[in-house]
């Protein structure tokens, strides 16, 4: 049997003997997209962080592609949700940031690939522009772009488009789910939000409330397939699933009030 692209084993997390991470394992395939799905404050952004390298686990372990994950690097890119541009550089010089420490690239290379990116994320014309003449939205793009550009394996987003407008928010939901299909990425996505959960996800993770711990594992792409678009939304299949979820989060809520 194959070894699992990326795997957590026997993970656990406390803060000060504070359980924050209840005994996790979990396989994820490569080049999928799964949501971490949970009530705020649940411990999915520390799961995260613990993926990323950024936060050690009290226990157990995480296996990228067969080898231990003991800090941060380059397989591994992050996007938060507040606008991480560097305000002194433009939307290309932001995007090839990312790639400052390609000793592997050409100055040529580099330079490729943030016309590949500024043409991905539709920014070809705000290439000379700074953070502040843009708007969250673009700022957002930006972001995304620059850790795809340093060539990470993993994306691992954290509420990436909680603080955009509702309208923006969805155009920024469909074009990660083009960019996830055209990069072929394997992608961690932390939401609180069940509908972008659902929109997004070939798989949601369900935890529970603090300490998180599994409560489902949802295949999404079983009950609304893989292509998406906004019209998805209108379909009961996506009601369906929608309320379904709502009604996990509310039970497990009223549980612990």
């Amino acid at each position: 049997m194959a070894e699992p692209y990326l795997s957590l084993e026997g993970m656990t997390k406390q803060f000060g003997g504070v359980p924050v991470v209840s005994t996790t394992n979990l396989a994820i395939d490569r080049n999928s997209l799964v949501v971490f799905l949970g009530p705020s404050g649940c411990g999915k952004t520390t799961l995260m962080r613990m993926v990323g390298g950024l936060d050690l686990p009290t226990s157990g372990t995480i296996r990228l592609d067969g080898e231990p994950v003991s800090g941060p690097d380059r397989r591994r890119g992050m996007v938060f949700q507040s606008y991480s541009s560097f305000p002194w550089l433009t939307v290309e010089g932001n995007i090839a940031f990312g790639m400052h420490y390609r000793n592997d690239l050409t100055a040529a290379e580099k330079a490729e690939r943030v016309r590949h990116y500024l043409r991905l994320i539709r920014l070809e014309d705000f290439a000379g522009s700074y953070p502040n003449r843009i708007s969250g939205g673009m700022r957002q793009r930006v972001a995304i772009a620059r850790s795809l550009a340093a060539g990470p394996d993993v994306l691992l987003m954290d509420e990436p488009f909680g603080a955009l407008d509702a309208l923006t928010r969805e155009r920024l939901q469909v074009e990660l789910r083009q960019i996830q299909k055209t990069e072929a990425k394997t992608i961690i996505f932390v939401t609180h939000d069940v509908e972008e959960a659902v929109f997004l996800a070939d798989r949601i993770i369900l935890f529970s409330a603090r300490p998180a711990r599994i409560l489902h594992d949802i295949d999404v792409s079983a009950v609304l397939g893989t292509e998406r678009t906004l019209e998805a939304r209108e379909t009961q299949a996506f009601f369906n699933l929608r309320n379904d979820i709502l009604h996990r989060i509310r039970t497990e809520t009223e549980l612990h009030l």
